[in-house]
């Protein structure tokens, strides 16, 4: 037998609601959503008894009640926040959905599920199907009609500035300090402020905006998720991100969507689906490609096809990424691609010369892979590593061990599981012959008093 819903016992109070009213504000609150659900004074009555209803109607339970009392109330206001976990379904968010208004369900359902720590998506593995349909499907879906909403909290302009400005504070967050340094708390954001807004009143021009701004905000989430090693919910915001890129009508940033899913997947392992990935991100804009953004989507098919070993294929596309990044100005693409430069192309590039076993080409390109700012410290702890391993590959060990140390260093205060991934590769590249050099004992003393190299011996 459920315990009673003591919390649902006194906001029923407080909104002087009874069990009829409050199943009839209810059903409103479900139609304001687009939903014909059904409800009546039996149902209140077992949620009264401790039951926990499917679907979104523990939602439309806590805007029914936060209307009546003029504050915003989540489901773990009415004693319902079990259902986050309870009635998630394993498959949730893998979908390319039909309409805006289920997406919008749909990543309302996946930040309670986040929040809630539903393992069975938070700590899922990619699902290489979800990747490919999710592209297929937004490389030939129609645009979608008119934006509209009709809900109760009107939304405008200034609402989107704050989601924008909100998402590059926590974007600077994660370059500086890793993924798992605030992840949650960006998800806390999204759950909490964002989703108000999705479901508030505004009209189509305003919507698209939101609908960009959030879609943004998801590719963020999904970034910040890879990055924590939280695979399965990561893949999910990357296809909820793109599915509300196009119900934003922004291609641009579909396609930055689709290149960090081809990032991801190179990450773990799915080369194969990485190069597809990036070759939609590349051909999905079509003409209002801009330089910056085609030079990113040809240097994540490069790092795929090092990863394939397929050596003539990375040539040809980072001859192209560097020939169109060379043509990039001021205005030619969105601010949110800004980033992409010759820093971070040049990290790339070694990144793909390692793969393809070319160690001298990537230590001559890797002083031009380095920001040295104190900002991008992931960037540069991938760069710094990346370099190690050339110089080690090369027989150069105490260059290699000199230049891991810095990037131990450079990591010391990032929360990234990919940090430590590099670092527990970097110890499996060494034979042991390397282990037992003079200059490895000397390194290995220092390194044992760093992190990432604890966590690394230690998974």
């Amino acid at each position: 037998m459920a315990d009673q819903n003591a919390r649902l016992v006194v906001l029923m109070e407080e909104a002087d609601f009874s069990h009829k009213s409050l199943a009839r504000a209810v059903v409103a609150a479900g139609a304001r959503c687009g939903e014909d659900i059904t409800c009546d004074h039996t149902y209140v009555s077992r949620w009264l008894k401790g039951s926990i209803p499917r679907g979104n109607m523990p939602q439309f339970i806590a805007d029914a009640i936060g209307s009546k009392v003029s504050r915003l109330l989540t489901i773990d206001d009415v004693g319902m926040g079990d259902a986050a976990v309870s009635s998630v379904r394993p498959d949730l968010g893998l979908g390319f959905a039909d309409g805006p208004e289920i997406t919008a369900r749909t990543v309302t359902d996946l930040w309670r599920a986040d929040l809630a720590e539903a393992t069975s998506l938070v700590r899922a593995l990619p699902d290489s199907a979800a990747w490919n349909a999710a592209a297929l499907r937004w490389l030939v879906a129609p645009p979608d009609g008119e934006l509209r909403r009709l809900g109760n909290r009107a939304v405008g302009v200034i609402d989107v500035d704050m989601v924008r400005s909100t998402a590059e504070a926590f974007s600077m967050l994660d370059g500086r300090f890793g993924g798992g340094h605030a992840r949650r708390a960006l998800i806390q954001y999204l759950h909490t402020d964002v989703r108000p807004m999705l479901d508030g009143q505004y009209r189509d021009a305003v919507g698209r905006q939101l609908h960009s701004a959030v879609a943004e905000a998801l590719l963020l989430a999904g970034w910040m998720s890879y990055d924590s090693g939280l695979h399965g919910i990561a893949q999910r915001y990357f296809i909820q991100a793109l599915r509300m890129s196009q119900t934003a009508g922004d291609r641009l940033l579909g396609g930055s969507i689709l290149s960090a899913m081809s990032h991801q997947a190179t990450f773990t392992g799915r080369y194969q689906d990485a190069v597809s990935l990036a070759r939609a991100a590349y051909t999905g804009p079509a003409g209002s490609l801009g330089p910056t953004m085609a030079a990113q989507f040809r240097a994540m098919e490069a790092r795929a096809l090092a990863r394939l070993g397929d050596e003539r294929g990375c040539d040809l596309a980072l001859v192209e990424a560097e020939h169109r990044l060379s043509q990039r100005t001021v205005n030619s693409d969105p601010p949110y691609i800004a980033y992409f430069d010759e820093v971070e192309l040049a990290a790339e590039i070694i990144h793909c010369f390692r793969d393809l076993g070319r160690s001298a080409e990537a230590t001559e390109r890797g002083a031009g892979s380095i920001f040295g700012d104190g900002v991008n410290n992931r960037s540069d702890f991938f760069a710094t590593m990346v370099q190690a391993e050339a110089y080690i590959n090369q027989g150069e060990i105490g260059r290699g061990f000199e230049i891991a140390m810095r990037a131990l260093s450079l990591g010391e205060g990032l929360k990234s599981a990919r940090c430590t991934q590099y670092v527990r590769e970097f110890q499996g590249r060494l034979t042991k012959h390397m282990r037992e050099a003079a200059e490895f004992q000397h390194f290995a003393e220092q390194a044992r008093t760093f992190r990432l190299w604890q966590q690394a011996e230690a998974a």
